[in-house]
């Protein structure tokens, strides 16, 4: 470590991404807030990391959900349930400006793309309309579409998708009425358009609940010539979680 990192380090020592507590290195949990978060490991439904009963066998498994209602991509996954610790990160990169959680987010992701996405393929941010993007001041999904380029190696475009329409919020919303909201709502801009020609497309968002944003952005893609969409999320909302 150099003078001017011990430095630093003396100054700004390393702390809890989730207490504040003072922890080994940078962007880490303390036992406490590890014990807190609920990692996605075993068997998951391949479409949308739903954990399932059983153990993981290398057989591609589906929830009963996906299988009533098969979702617009091929696979999907996430790192984290969407309760306790991972709840609270996902919101405060979302709303408290914790920018710096973006990039552990990106390191727990990380496998989960790897598994799924070609050498080729191309990681795509879920966009957020531009009013709430100026409010906001970044777009959370992009900051981790960022990290994960670095850490995966594969290519990003942070504004392949666009939202020409501010759509409310889709809490409470019945699938048809989620689906008729986010009509024409995400498209692919025509100046990126040629990025995507039959290539393949990894969508990362923050969290999946519904799915139904996503959706939208898979659907958009796959018009616009993408070979095929998978999705990659930080966390995802499980019943009874």
């Amino acid at each position: 470590m150099g003078l001017l990192q011990t430095a630093l380090t003396a100054i700004y020592p390393p702390r809890c991404l989730g207490c504040g507590q003072m922890v080994d290195s940078d962007f880490g949990l303390c036992g406490a807030c590890w014990g807190q978060t609920s990692f996605i490991g075993g068997t998951v439904c391949d479409s949308c990391s739903t954990p399932l009963p059983g153990s993981a066998s290398g057989e591609v498994a589906h929830c009963d959900a996906c299988l009533r209602s098969p979702k617009p991509w091929r696979h999907g996954r996430a790192a984290l349930i969407y309760t306790g610790m991972g709840r609270k990160m996902v919101l405060q990169l979302k709303h408290a400006d914790r920018q710096e959680i973006a990039k552990p987010a990106a390191g727990w992701m990380r496998q989960g793309v790897l598994e799924i996405a070609p050498n080729n393929a191309l990681l795509v941010p879920v966009p957020l309309h531009w009013m709430r993007l100026a409010k906001r001041r970044y777009n959370q999904s992009a900051l981790i579409a960022m990290h994960l380029s670095d850490k995966t190696g594969l290519d990003v475009c942070p504004d392949l998708l666009e939202r020409p329409t501010r759509t409310p919020s889709l809490d409470g919303k019945t699938k048809a009425e989620r689906a008729n909201i986010l009509d024409g709502a995400i498209r692919v801009a025509q100046r990126r358009r040629h990025r995507i020609a039959g290539r393949s497309v990894v969508l990362i968002d923050d969290v999946l609940t519904t799915g139904a944003t996503l959706a939208a952005c898979a659907e958009a893609c796959c018009a616009a010539g993408a070979a095929d969409v998978c999705v990659a999320v930080l966390a995802r909302v499980v019943k009874d979680a």
